[in-house]
């Protein structure tokens, strides 16, 4: 099976939905991308590097050959994984959409399996021209998604996140760039924008160019991801954005920056990452207590989930730069359990404000009364996203910061420039969040049921949630459950992967540790002649 019938098939929905008439729209949508979720998940039985450090479904199409230009598709365990994540969640998107969105629907559909595309192209390219092509896609449908179905200052917050993503992603573009034009004089001419070529050549630059090189690539991810102080786009946008829009941006947009982080920073420039690991490890750390206290004082349910997004983020950027398997096995496991516990707390809230138009914890409250199968559900999203033992969320959260105190010049087998003050201060994000989303549980579900005045907004919806949106809701709450129980089945299958992107780290860290301290000595001048 091919990659290519992976990402074509939603771009040619796109097309059929935006010719179709507009009462189908959502089905031909619904249908296309339920199909390319069945066809991922086929993949992946069919996937042969498991555990291993392989590339799989591999393809390659010349394109400007004269530039070293390819359209090269393949996927390691790691992209694997985030493939089947963005299948799940599209058709899900789609079909929480069905009442939500009543104007421009064909569109709307339309910018989703576009989306779709770019996505998958991100995760499966092999190339860095195509990467930074699909990388930048992505910007164009959540744009339109915003800016047209989004809430009253929808047009401030699409136009602040394509400024945003788009200016940091140039800086990303200037360094892929920098490193393939290296690469041809090194070659006599010949280029080539393979990422494997690249990142090897990359790894064997000096110290000084790999820093450079570093800055440049985290001025894109940095942002997507996105980390204290490039962050203050990611709340309007969330709270803006329609509930699909919000559910993707949360649950695989944001991970285009830690798999950017991945993929290209921790094999293209080691020795640069080693040397900035610990202010890297400040940055996050800043991230996940100041993101963490804004939660703590919001009233709006989507603008704390949304600032909750870059707190819990920042724990899956220390297990990136913790430069172990633990940490690098946790971060991507974050990647993955993020995106299926904040979704689902997106969608409960975009269902919450289809039948209350309000967000304001001061305007709603006790509405288990009111929806309990809601508020069973609510209540076990918000556990899963505290790290309660047994759901996802504690084990991705417990492995990041795991990797992050053995990170240190101590540790037998993979030595690292963290250690265990960074993973205590940290730590400290973890009991605010409990704070901050019990809190909010115990003011939205439980207490005295207090409603808005919705009158003249009236909704056909039912009080509790329906058939249709307990569909949605229950196979990511399984999936929460299962990775909780079985996170060895994720963390076995990406260990080759792991692996194999830390391998040049012990020594590079070992020979940092090894250097002596340079001591500056000030001679004080004799003035007695």
């Amino acid at each position: 099976m091919s990659l290519w019938l992976l990402l074509l098939l939603p771009l040619v929905g796109a097309v059929c939905v935006f010719l179709a008439n507009a009462s189908i729209a959502k089905w031909i949508s619904l249908g296309v991308s339920t199909l390319v979720f069945v066809l991922s998940v086929l993949m992946a039985v069919q996937y042969g590097e498991w555990g291993s450090a392989g590339t799989g479904f591999a393809s390659h199409v010349a394109w400007l050959s004269q530039l070293g230009i390819t359209l090269d598709l393949g996927v390691d365990s790691v992209a694997m994984l985030l493939v089947l994540l963005t299948t799940l969640l599209t058709p899900l998107c789609v079909w929480g959409s069905f009442t939500a969105i009543t104007s421009r629907r064909k569109e709307y559909y339309a910018w989703l399996l576009i989306l779709e595309t770019a996505m998958l192209g991100v995760f499966s390219a092999q190339d860095l021209i195509l990467f930074y092509v699909s990388f930048e896609l992505t910007l164009v449908p959540m744009f339109f998604l915003i800016a047209i179905y989004g809430g009253k200052n929808r047009a401030h917050a699409s136009v602040k996140f394509f400024i945003y993503t788009f200016t940091g992603s140039l800086f990303t573009l200037a360094g892929f760039v920098y490193v393939a034009w290296q690469f041809q004089l090194s070659q006599h001419g010949v280029w080539s924008f393979a990422i494997h070529d690249l990142s090897q050549f990359a790894s064997a630059m000096t110290a000084s160019e790999q820093g450079w090189v570093l800055l440049a690539l985290l001025a894109g991810f940095a942002v997507k991801i996105p980390v204290f102080p490039v962050h203050t786009w990611l709340p309007l946008a969330h709270t803006e954005a329609p509930t699909a829009g919000s559910v993707i941006l949360a649950g695989v947009l944001l991970k285009l920056g830690t798999f950017g982080v991945y993929r290209f920073v921790l094999p293209m420039v080691p020795e640069a990452v080693v040397a900035y690991a610990p202010a890297i490890a400040i940055l996050a750390i800043i991230g996940i207590l100041y993101a963490a206290l804004i939660c703590w004082v919001q009233d709006d349910v989507k603008k704390l989930v949304a600032y909750s997004s870059v707190s819990h983020l920042g724990f899956c950027v220390l297990g990136l730069i913790a430069l172990n398997p633990i940490g690098l096995e946790g971060a991507v496991l974050y990647m993955i359990n993020h995106g299926l516990s904040t979704g689902a707390l997106f969608f409960l809230i975009g269902m919450m404000y289809e039948r209350y138009h309000t967000r304001d914890m001061n305007s709603i409250g006790g509405l288990a009364k009111k929806m309990p199968v809601w508020s069973f559900f609510m209540v076990f999203f918000v556990l899963a996203s505290v790290g309660l033992p047994g759901l996802n969320g504690f084990v991705s959260e417990f492995m990041c910061l795991l990797g992050t105190f053995i990170a240190s010049g101590s540790a037998p087998t993979w030595p690292g420039v963290l250690g265990p003050e960074y993973a205590a201060i940290a730590a400290i994000g973890m009991v605010l969040a409990a704070m901050y989303l019990l809190i909010m549980v115990g003011k939205v579900v439980f207490g005295k049921l207090k409603e808005p005045d919705i009158e003249g907004q009236h909704t056909n919806l039912p009080h509790d949630v329906s058939p249709r949106e307990i569909g949605i809701l229950v196979p990511l709450a399984a999936l929460c459950i299962w990775i909780g129980v079985q996170p060895t089945v994720l963390t076995d299958a990406m260990r080759g992967s792991v692996e194999d992107v830390l391998a040049p780290y012990p020594l590079i860290v070992q020979e940092q540790l090894d250097k002596p301290e340079t001591v500056i000595i000030i001679e004080k001048e004799d003035t007695h002649g």
